[in-house]
């Protein structure tokens, strides 16, 4: 079990903002089994101050996963929610969105620049990734933030820090105690991997690759 490298990045650019005196706490969430304590102690030797781990054992689907940060952030009263875009394993990009529209939170979304200004209070610039170039937004705080691959490059863990936060105290809490009924929104219906290529073949002339490409492959 590892950190999400996009919620990585999210990490990291809070306690960039914490550092430069925009905020005066990072607090980080995982969900999930007991392996969550492994990913929630790393979390905290980068240098969060606190922990929450939102112990169960069902699976969880984007939709749920944003019921559970929306009852987090209720009761926690952020300014700021930063996530990774999405996670590597299911490659959803559904969890940030979510969240914002649950909490009707403004939202900036595969961030590469996260600016907060002094003179403007209560409000932040999202420097956004699209496809035909870079967007800039300015969002009202609170707000949801969601990082690209080229925010930032996070931090190592330092082994003092890694000693220190073994501890450290990390919050358990059920999605029950939220008050959040987990249900399977979706199913599985199968996984496979795609068919091996066959090998491939050395031809002996131009004439006969093009044989091949017109009668056996039909793509001329």
């Amino acid at each position: 079990m590892s950190m999400n490298p996009f919620c990585e990045i999210a990490l990291e650019e809070a306690l960039r903002l914490r550092e430069a005196g925009h905020a005066s706490e990072v607090l980080v969430v995982s969900m999930g089994g007991t392996q969550c304590s492994d990913t929630l102690r790393t979390a905290l030797a980068m240098g969060a101050d606190r922990a929450i781990h939102v112990s169960t054992s069902h699976s969880l689907f984007p939709l749920t996963v944003a019921k559970l940060l929306q009852a987090l952030a209720t009761s926690e009263k952020p300014n700021i929610l930063l996530l990774g875009k999405q996670a590597i394993d299911d490659d959803a990009n559904q969890t940030g969105q979510m969240v914002a529209g649950l909490l009707q939170w403004p939202q900036g979304t595969f961030a590469s620049k996260v600016q907060i200004d002094k003179e403007t209070v209560g409000s932040v610039t999202v420097e956004r990734e699209v496809d035909g170039g870079l967007e800039t937004v300015k969002l009202q705080l609170p707000a949801v933030i969601t990082t690209d691959l080229r925010l930032n490059q996070p931090r190592y863990a330092t082994l003092p820090n890694i000693m220190k936060a073994k501890k450290k105290t990390i919050t358990q809490i059920t999605p029950e105690q939220l008050g959040v009924q987990i249900t399977s929104d979706l199913e599985i219906l199968e996984v496979f991997e795609p068919p091996k290529r066959k090998a491939g073949v050395i031809v002996a002339s131009v004439d006969e690759l093009l044989d091949k490409l017109k009668n056996e492959a039909h793509v001329i």
